[in-house]
């Protein structure tokens, strides 16, 4: 069986404040892991990511109903149909890599577009980990 994939940096994490009611329930399985961004502190609690070269640590998080998908579009205020400029984060694919820089698989993630971290005042985690706990 084929699970929907999402890699999550931020409030998603396990541990962190979103987790809980928008994972744990329908969680089938999480496994640390990087990708290559950039990752910014926002001034609101949550983070942003970004296209970049950097090393960002997350999970990827993988459930057994893709519907999971749409409570996450919802979260992130993205909407399929509407440009990118209205969304605040845009759902795109992205390869994942382990712990040991090997590629594991290409998953959906939420990343900002650089415009709107500038706008935000976000700040950059050169370390590649978020965390608010």
């Amino acid at each position: 069986m084929k699970y929907l994939q999402v890699f999550v940096y931020g409030t998603l994490k396990p541990g962190e404040a979103n987790y809980k009611s928008y994972c744990a329930e329908y969680l089938v399985d999480a496994f640390p892991a990087t990708t290559n961004g950039l990752l910014y502190e926002l001034p609101f609690g949550y983070p942003a990511m970004t296209r970049g070269d950097m090393n960002v640590h997350g999970f990827v998080l993988s459930f057994r109903n893709p519907e999971v998908l749409l409570d996450l579009d919802l979260l992130e205020d993205y909407h399929p149909e509407r440009s990118q400029e209205e969304n605040e984060y845009q759902r795109q694919k992205i390869d994942t890599f382990g712990l040991n820089g090997e590629y594991l698989c290409t998953v959906w993630s939420y990343l900002m577009l650089p415009e709107k971290v500038q706008l935000f005042g976000g700040k950059l985690l050169p370390s590649g980990f978020w965390t608010n706990h």
